[in-house]
């Protein structure tokens, strides 16, 4: 650098413990025994973590948009200008049935508001593997206005159906689904570690007014974690639900604990039976209209069996029963025998007051066979589809599709700032790809004996029911001991100690995924002056306190 260059703006390392001022000492705290580990697991995942946190929130962002993308591209199969008279439902299904005589009726979806078409949906040869053609009937007119196919519960349209599955599982199938359960997976320890973090700082370390350089990337980047802390976890434990292993295991505690979803039955004179896992949650994607197979087409055919049309279903299902739509109408089944079995009638608002009853009438005389209201759900099932609502969102509508983007886009610049911090950290006087270095290794050794097995304990567990956390963890620690054992070898080769911050793997940092606010980017990997490897980020030894006084530029 020229003697007319401006002088770079650098947090310097602390100073050993022993050369401290006694004014200087932290105050104690409940956190103090476990912060360094805390730190240190904070790194880690934002170092090898971030990458697969910021493709999930970049998609998650995506799919927030795409209902009201979706009300755009397909405004012309969704609208129509409102007529005088809507036309029996009966008229609707046979004009889709007439359009596309090879499709079998799966349900239909009739316009919960003036100007909405009619969805027919069939069971079709020319959609695509696991996906429903919807057919697009003007309820006025009975004019078929095109058709799309249709994925999942909640209908999603082509567009919104390839940005889920871009999301869910990056177009890899089964296998891509393993890296948004990894970041679901990492995404609540890493935003609820930062959120100790920052609770743990002194008030005087976490303002963002006045400050500079790298206390106010690291201010700006706990502030941002903080406020959307609660969100973040919400969407952790939600997308968790739908995960492969986590998944499994969530939905095998549910129906141990009986909070399984219940299923209506369209058997004659039988009761909803309890289901487990996450059946009827309407998470686009994980299920369809599977299990409608034989459906009669909703008519009178002058059988031995009759079966009633679907305007005289829907008017007893709102008539008899007091539901309301918006509303999804199933066909009966079937049998061997030729006996039908029983019309569905569910509502389908997901939105706050929710409205899900479900009602299940006998196809020939339309009596009442079985009845499953949503209050009547037990609490996690209830829980759980408030939360999928909220995933998704469905819950608040336009409100909820929102608050998803900003937490979508909060995640992005946490992590941005997190690389800006772990640049910011980097000393000037060494190798030109050094980045700032960490405290010395050895953190573990603070944490009292009587922490040990409570930490271990539900760490273990924890790795447990959530593998690919536990998997990943496990792949950390191998990583540090591997590492450290690394920087031993060569610290006794060179004699007097190797020099850390390069940029290899155990002389960069990385940036954090989550909320952190103080030692939320990773700062380096070797320690500065041991030769010691991967350490936590961002704080240089937040632990002993080293940016208690900051100096005139608001540096730590």
């Amino acid at each position: 650098m020229s003697s007319s260059s401006p002088a770079r703006e650098v947090e310097t390392d602390p100073p050993p413990p022993s050369s401290r001022p006694k004014s200087a000492a932290p105050r104690r705290s409940g956190l103090r025994p476990i912060r360094p580990l805390v730190m240190r697991l904070h790194f880690y995942a934002g170092l090898l973590i971030a990458p697969f946190l910021l493709v999930a929130a970049l998609t998650g962002a995506l799919y927030s948009t795409s209902y009201q993308v979706e009300k755009v591209l397909y405004s012309d199969e969704l609208t129509v200008p409102v007529g005088e008279q809507v036309l029996p439902l009966s008229e609707q299904v046979a004009a889709a049935q007439r359009a596309h005589p090879d499709g079998e009726l799966s349900a239909v979806r009739p316009g919960d508001e003036p100007g909405a078409t009619t969805r027919v949906m069939l069971d079709d040869p020319s959609a695509a593997e696991n996906r429903l053609l919807a057919v697009f009937v003007d309820p006025y007119t009975a004019e078929v206005r095109g058709a799309l196919d249709s994925y999942g519960s909640s209908g999603a349209l082509p567009y919104r159906a390839w940005v889920s599955e871009l999301h869910r599982m990056l177009h890899f199938g089964e296998t891509g689904r393993l890296y948004s359960e990894l970041a679901a997976s990492w995404l609540w320890v890493v935003a609820l570690g930062g959120v100790l973090l920052w609770l743990g700082r002194r008030r005087s370390q976490r303002r963002l007014k006045g400050t500079t350089g790298l206390r106010r990337t690291r201010s700006l980047h706990g502030l941002i974690g903080l406020w959307a802390a609660l969100g973040v976890i919400m969407l952790s434990a939600t997308g968790l639900t739908w995960s492969a292993y986590a998944g499994g295991n969530i939905s095998e505690l549910r129906e141990k604990v009986g909070g399984g979803t219940p299923v209506i039955s369209t058997d004659p004179g039988a009761g909803h039976e309890e289901h487990g896992g996450s059946g009827g949650d309407g998470h686009e994607g994980h299920e369809g209209h599977e299990g409608h197979e034989g459906h009669g087409e909703g008519g009178g055919d002058g059988s031995e069996h009759p079966i009633l049309a679907v305007d005289r279903i829907v008017e007893i299902a709102q008539d008899e029963h007091g539901l309301s739509g918006p509303l999804e109408i199933l066909p009966p089944a079937v049998g061997e025998d030729g006996v039908p079995g029983a019309y569905v009638v569910k509502e389908i608002d997901t939105q706050l007051p929710q409205r899900m009853d479900q009602v299940a009438l006998d196809a020939s005389s339309g009596e009442l066979t079985d009845r499953l209201d949503f209050a009547d759900y037990p609490l996690l099932a209830s829980l759980s589809s408030w939360g999928v609502s909220l995933h998704n969102g469905q819950l608040f509508g336009l409100p909820n599709q929102l608050m998803l983007l900003a937490l979508a886009l909060s995640v992005v610049a946490m992590i941005v700032l997190g690389y800006r911090m772990w640049w910011q950290r980097r000393p000037t006087d060494g190798p030109r790809l050094a980045f700032g270095r960490a405290h010395p290794r050895g953190t573990w050794r603070q944490v009292p004996v009587t922490w040990w097995l409570p930490l271990v304990g539900v760490t273990a567990l924890v790795g447990w029911f959530m593998p690919l956390l536990g998997i990943s963890l496990l792949a950390f620690l191998a990583l540090d001991a591997a590492l450290g054992l690394r920087a031993r070898t060569r610290t006794r080769s060179d004699g007097d100690g190797g020099s850390g911050g390069s940029g290899g793997p155990d002389g960069d940092g990385g940036p954090a995924g989550g909320p952190d606010g103080d030692g939320a980017a990773g700062g380096s990997g070797a320690a500065g002056g041991n030769g010691e490897t991967l350490a936590t980020a961002g704080d240089s030894g937040r632990s002993e306190v080293p940016d208690e006084a900051p100096d005139s530029a608001g540096r730590s």
